[in-house]
């Protein structure tokens, strides 16, 4: 080969080289670096490749919890993630922080990582010190079901807490909407490595529920008071008269219970307080003592208390406790 084509493939095959390694520097400063490491994490985690997420060295399983806020459906929506810094702890090591908005709110979170080595013996390698996973304690207080971010999670035992794997980051809204039941939706973020959160949600009567039992307890006073006699069966109004009745009495309701409904002694079971209510009673009597005649014509207060369960078909059912 002459010398002067010779001398071009050498230069040539100097400038291929020279690329070549300020391309592997430049990839090492950048998507092999820790930060450009942690940040293939986070965008797999924005995408909700779960499965990809899990993949990456050092993400490892937490022993405890289960796995259904691992779902890529409840997982928040993560963006604007920008680095916040990549700071070198020497020894191969460095804490990467990393800034981000998720499920409508900022955050930040720091991960640590550690240089293992090279790929293909060119790139850098890196590992999580921390697998960045999570736990979120969830207590569901009166009821079993809720929803995370949307998504209804299986039954879990109320009163006590179920753990939860999560993510890290993760923003969970946990609630709980059911024909007659609510719960306030309960955001809670799990933003560091090995990162520990605990969320309380609290399931109420609504108000269609209030309405219903509201319904019923009117329809069934109003029902008493068709009875013709002083003491209405299984109704909580009546009164004793000494005198002698002389016709049938005559029941009304003057003001009907205001109905409110609390958690019950048992899971499913509800209860309306001790409820101030009044009836009115109009029937002549005749005096035991002198024969004389005359009207009772007054209102009787009475109270209601009331169990209320659910049938096998969800609607309410309604116990006096009285």
């Amino acid at each position: 080969m002459p010398p002067q084509i010779l001398a071009r493939w050498l230069v040539l095959a100097g400038a291929l080289l020279l690329a070549f390694l300020g391309t592997v520097a430049t990839l090492n400063l950048t998507v092999y670096s820790a930060s450009g490491f942690v940040s293939s994490y986070l965008d797999s985690v924005a995408r909700r490749d779960v499965d990809g997420a899990l993949r990456m060295p050092g993400v490892t399983t937490i022993a405890t919890g289960t796995n259904e806020l691992l779902a890529p459906a409840t997982l928040a929506p993560l963006t604007d993630i920008r680095l916040v810094s990549d700071t070198d702890d020497g020894g191969g090591r460095h804490t990467v922080t990393y800034g981000y908005s998720i499920g409508g709110g900022e955050g930040t979170s720091s991960f640590v990582v550690q240089h293992t080595g090279q790929r293909l013996g060119v790139f850098s390698a890196w590992r999580f010190t921390e697998t960045p996973q999570g736990l979120l304690n969830v207590t569901v207080q009166h009821g079993s079901g809720i929803e995370a971010n949307g998504v209804t999670l299986p039954p879990v035992t109320a009163g006590q807490p179920h753990t939860y794997r999560v993510l890290t980051p993760s923003r969970v809204v946990l609630s709980h909407s059911s024909t007659y039941l609510d719960a306030a939706g309960v955001a809670t973020r799990v933003a560091e490595p090995t990162g520990v959160a605990n969320a309380t949600v609290d399931i109420h009567a609504n108000p269609a529920f209030v309405r219903e039992v509201q319904k019923q307890l009117n329809r069934y006073l109003a029902a008493c008071t068709t009875q013709k006699v002083l003491l209405p069966t299984g109704c909580p109004m009546g009164e004793q008269i000494t005198d002698r009745v002389q016709d049938a009495p005559t029941w009304s309701i003057v003001s009907y219970p205001i109905v409110a409904i609390v958690p019950g002694g048992t899971v499913g079971a509800w209860q309306v307080p001790e409820t101030a209510a009044a009836a009115h009673l109009t029937v002549k009597v005749k005096s035991i003592f002198d024969g004389s005649l005359s009207t009772v014509d007054k209102d009787v207060p009475f109270t209601v208390r009331y169990l209320i369960t659910f049938d096998t078909g969800g609607s309410p059912v309604i116990t006096p406790q009285y």
